[in-house]
């Protein structure tokens, strides 16, 4: 390898790393019925709100209450995935090869 490849070689990865470091910084929130989750951009689960108001007042609500934290939770990982996939395509795209 010359110079000035291992030079934009280094100046990828340091791009790489601070996309990286913006994805692990981004807040993520989704919401499914009373439910907001905020996650993180490393899926680190931050908080769950309920909407002012919201009483679970029986099993069966505790159960729908349940679903609808998985649903949100799963809601924001996939756009988790989706906003990696969009930040990180290009390295991978200039990588192709590697």
């Amino acid at each position: 390898m010359n110079s000035a490849m291992i030079k934009r070689v280094q100046q990828m990865k340091r791009e790489m790393e601070r996309t990286q470091e913006e994805i692990v910084n981004t807040e993520f929130t989704s919401s499914c019925g009373p439910v907001t989750v905020i996650m993180m951009g490393d899926k680190t689960l931050k908080q769950v709100v309920f909407e002012d108001g919201f009483e679970a007042s029986s099993k069966d609500d505790l159960e729908m209450l349940a679903d609808m934290i998985v649903a949100a939770t799963r809601q924001a990982g996939d756009e988790i995935e989706k906003f990696t996939a969009e930040k990180m395509g290009k390295y991978q795209a200039m990588l192709g090869g590697f």
